[in-house]
């Protein structure tokens, strides 16, 4: 194969697409990342403990520890859910994303600010990726790379050009508006170490919407799929219902989160999809930084093996193996989703199962550590019966 300026090409630079390049550039690949306009996404910002220990991030990117969770229904009737013995880290993206970034640039990959424009390949399979530059020499540019990752978001460009199935990508619309916290004490609206959940109809007609503390900040949002759905009106609504109608105006932020992995990540010659490009969000939590990261370091393993064999089946073995850890976890979220998530009866019966300690151990035990704990068979069960008892209740409505 003929030589090419980089031997790999990661067009996006947020979780995903900073892990992979710094992952590829600690193996001594020559990587370039490119960036396109540091925008910062919409996102709650909350990250397990494991990511922190797995991907060595420091502690001072985490700008708050939440030891509880209130979930409230749509006659507002609330659950607090308590975090025993752990946390949940909140993080802003707007600090943490360009730390990933500068992560990967100390490591060795090339960062540049461009705008993706199209790739072809050439009769030796070298990849031709053209770009607008928006540094240094601006205007359209063009380098040779082996391969290329597409971690461009749910809406990859990269994707719908070399990936039929992207353009069959199911997303929710998530909006929300970083505002300064109250100075006040704790209260019942507002508490700097809880996140809220509203599951109400009013708020979404289809996901939920939430209050996250960010230390200073906090950021308040909501999500859904219809088309019609006025989220800035929403955020509005809840602001006004959590008494954060008149905290300052940090920054709006609007962006596409996918809710379901894609079901095919290469284009089987050199291009693989990560993170939101892959779809992999946590159907029904919206969850993302965890497994963006986690996607993107496994994306790395799988171009750094193509790179070494030119074999095109190892690009597919990134969604195998990205889908055995956590495709099982995917599929039960997904079918949460779209049967509690359907109507106010049914996510008031949801908020209300939010009660069982069975139900609250395991979801913070499967959240903070990544895994499900086998020894606890016996709870497992519980909240299986539990939940079909429920199931069987709804089967007419």
């Amino acid at each position: 194969m003929n030589d090419a300026q980089y031997d790999v090409v990661v067009v996006g630079g947020g979780p995903s697409g900073a892990t992979a390049a710094n992952e590829l550039a600690m193996q001594g690949r020559k990587v370039l990342l490119l960036e396109r306009a540091f925008r910062i996404k919409p996102c709650g910002g909350a990250v397990p403990p494991c990511l922190l220990d797995e991907f060595s991030i420091p502690d001072s990117l985490v700008v708050a520890k939440i030891n509880s969770a209130r979930m409230i229904s749509p006659t507002d009737r609330t659950v607090d859910m308590p975090i025993s013995n752990t946390f949940v880290g909140m993080v802003d993206r707007d600090a943490f994303d360009p730390w990933l970034r500068e992560r990967a640039q100390k490591n060795g990959a090339d960062l540049h600010i461009g705008v993706f424009k199209g790739l072809h390949y050439d009769d030796s399979g070298i990849v031709h990726l053209a770009f607008e530059s928006k540094q240094g020499a601006r205007g359209l540019q063009t380098v040779t790379t082996r391969c290329v990752i597409g971690a461009d978001g749910a809406r990859s460009k990269v994707g719908k050009q070399t990936i039929p199935c992207s353009a069959k990508l199911q997303w929710v619309m998530a909006y929300h508006e970083i505002v300064e916290a109250p100075q006040a004490p704790a209260s019942e609206a507002y508490n700097p170490k809880r996140c809220d959940v509203f599951y109400q109809g009013d708020l979404s007609p289809d996901f939920y919407a939430w209050v996250f503390p960010h230390g200073k900040h906090a950021s308040i949002g909501v999500g859904s799929e219809q088309k019609t759905f006025s989220a800035p009106a929403s955020v509005a609504k809840l602001r006004a219902k959590t008494g954060l109608e008149h905290c300052t105006t940090v920054r709006k932020e609007g962006a596409p989160i996918p809710m379901k992995p894609l079901k095919r990540w290469d284009d089987g010659r050199g291009v693989l999809l990560a993170g939101d490009a892959a779809g992999v969000v946590a159907p029904a939590s919206g969850e993302g930084i965890y497994y963006a990261m986690l996607c993107g370091r496994i994306a790395a393993v799988a171009m750094n093996r193509f790179l070494v064999s030119n074999d095109a089946r190892d690009l597919r073995r990134a969604r195998k193996d990205f889908m055995a850890l956590h495709g099982r976890v995917f599929w039960a979220l997904g079918l949460l989703q779209r049967f509690w998530y359907g109507s106010d009866k049914r996510r008031e019966k949801f908020v209300s199962m939010c009660r069982d300690k069975d139900v609250q151990e395991l979801t913070w035990q499967s959240y903070t550590t990544k895994k499900l704990v086998r020894r606890r068979k016996a709870a497992h069960f519980r909240v299986v019966v539990k939940d079909l008892q429920q199931l069987m209740g709804f089967a007419g409505s």
